[in-house]
């Protein structure tokens, strides 16, 4: 039970990590101005949270592997192209999910070269693949410390208010688009 915990404590985590790239990438790198990036009303991304959860649960295995291409160690690379594949996979089912449930989903990457249907695109897939090297190994061991770390009951508190408010959050979501 404490590992499904703490998945779902990086779930809520990257949610709104990525939350925080979208609106930044919105606000200051494109200078459209503020809007909520998210499905939900709260400040995440879900579709973040699945991808870093999968991710570090398919990946984590060939992190730890030293496969070596003489002197160099190509495990790194190998994670990369995972990461690019599964990122790209998880957008393109993203995208049909929101479409049938919505009517649209929330990017347009007719702009890139190669794109499909404004679905994805390797620009953005090779972001996501950078993003994701950066999360795997850079932000993920800092956030497993912590998580390690942090006293039990804390932690089984912040994922039972982190659980009520996003299934109050889905709830809304579900009545909002009814009425």
């Amino acid at each position: 039970m404490k590992k499904v915990q703490d998945y779902f404590l990086y779930f809520m985590f990257y949610s709104v990590v990525g939350w925080i790239y979208e609106v930044f990438l919105e606000v200051v790198v494109y200078r459209w101005g503020f809007s909520n990036r998210g499905v939900l009303f709260g400040p995440y991304c879900v579709v973040y949270g699945f991808g870093a959860v999968i991710l570090l649960l398919a990946l984590s295995g060939l992190m730890k592997k030293r496969i070596k291409l003489g002197p160099v160690n190509t495990a790194p690379v190998l994670v990369f192209g995972g990461i690019v594949l599964i990122t790209t996979v998880i957008e393109l089912i993203a995208s049909y999910i929101m479409e049938f449930t919505m009517g649209g989903w929330m990017w347009d990457y007719t702009r890139f070269a190669f794109d499909f249907q404004g679905r994805i695109a390797p620009n953005p897939s090779i972001r996501f693949g950078i993003g994701g090297m950066v999360i795997l190994y850079l932000l993920h061991p800092l956030i497993r410390k912590f998580t390690d770390g942090a006293d039990e009951r804390v932690q089984k508190t912040t994922a039972l208010i982190c659980l009520v408010v996003l299934a109050a959050d889905c709830i809304w979501l579900i009545v909002k688009n009814r009425l």
